[in-house]
């Protein structure tokens, strides 16, 4: 059961020290510290620590790991404005014709109408209209701009990685490192950051001792880059994402014999809100969800989760609370920062074992499947 305090934003406030906020990964990928919450069992059990590597030993063989393969593009153009005035566009998703919604910096001069050309290149752009919805821009590239495979080219020769802009550092390795090792399908304006601790060696082992790997698509756009506003969560609205959760994932979970672990909150909202769009059904599904998880949600498929820390008042960090419950899930950030854990995409990761779920919230009976 969620209590009141649940239903309001102020709950979800807790003071990290700038320190903790991670400016550069760790490497190799699966040497990020392991923040392992304790079992649900009155907190008899106090949490443990490790590194992601050790999922070795927490994973079982016939568990199954379900990854977001979405791809992040280079999403960060800077742009001059004709009369000289430098901006900043962050391309969030095509509108058709070459039209794209962008964040635009600083927007309150970047106005309908504006013609822009992009930095060090002879490409123009115009600002075609404010977005009513989102605040951004519609700006008008080059017509065969049509999506994020078109625009590929583009961005990658004059594009910049869409860092969080709490990153201060920003260094070559970035390209490569932003991205988690079975990134596949483009589309995406910041990575699934708790997919980046999984190197190569890790994938292999987990491979070798028979835990199953299965690859949802969510496209990561707007809502990360929105604050939630809303003190009533009771009335909390997040924008819509587009995800891909194909009939090859209902048979991997058809056919586990083990338990179902959603690697982010991404792998979360895709297979959550899958379930959603059908009624209560987990079948294939490909389009936009709009799905709010926050104390008092009822998990269908997802039994376990390992996510990254984060940031306050942030519809993540609700979603996480759904799982373990709020008060406890911010004693023990608490107990991780005292520990000096880091922090946000590049920092380290939490693990959150089925054990560790709320008994009252874990799904009920296996989901039904075509």
């Amino acid at each position: 059961m969620s209590d009141l305090q649940d239903r309001q934003l102020s709950s979800y406030a807790y003071s990290l020290p700038p320190e903790r906020i991670a400016q550069v990964p760790v490497e190799p990928r699966h040497e990020a510290r392991l923040f392992m919450a304790p079992f649900h069992n009155d907190g008899a059990e106090a949490a443990r620590h490790g590194k992601v590597w050790n999922l070795l030993d927490e994973l079982r063989s016939g568990d199954l790991l379900v990854v977001n393969d979405t791809r992040v593009l280079k999403a960060r153009l800077k742009v001059r404005r004709l009369g000289g005035g430098r901006s900043e566009l962050l391309m969030l998703e095509p509108r058709g014709d070459g039209l794209w919604l962008c964040l635009a910096r600083p927007a309150n001069r970047t106005r309908p109408g504006d013609q822009l050309r992009i930095e060090s290149t002879n490409i123009r752009l115009k600002v075609m209209a404010k977005d009513r919805v989102s605040g951004g821009r519609i700006v008008q590239f080059p017509s065969n701009c049509r999506d994020a495979e078109s625009i590929e080219t583009l961005l990658d020769q004059f594009g910049e990685v869409p860092l969080p802009p709490y990153i201060k550092q920003h260094n070559p390795f970035d390209a490569e490192r932003y991205q988690t090792r079975y990134a596949d399908h483009l589309g995406s304006v910041a990575a699934p950051t708790a997919g980046l601790h999984f190197s190569d060696e890790l994938l292999a082992g987990l491979r070798d001792k028979g835990i199953g790997l299965a690859k949802i698509t969510l496209h990561v756009g707007l809502g990360t880059f929105r604050p939630v506003e809303t003190e009533d969560l009771t009335t909390l609205k997040l924008h819509s994402e587009w995800i891909d959760v194909g009939a090859e994932v209902l048979e991997a979970i058809r056919c586990c014999s083990g338990r179902v672990i959603a690697v982010g909150t991404t792998s979360v909202r895709a297979l959550e809100g899958a379930v959603q769009a059908h009624g209560g059904e987990l079948k294939p599904f490909t389009g936009s969800v709009n799905l709010v998880i926050q104390p008092g949600y009822q998990f269908q498929v997802v039994q376990g989760l390992l996510t990254n820390f984060h940031l306050p008042k942030s519809s993540l960090l609700l979603l996480v609370s759904a799982l373990i419950g709020r008060q406890r899930l911010l004693a023990l950030y608490a107990d991780a920062i005292q520990r000096e854990y880091r922090f946000f995409s590049y920092g380290d990761a939490m693990w959150i074992a089925p054990e560790a779920v709320l008994p009252g919230v874990r799904p009920k009976q296996q989901c039904q499947h075509d």
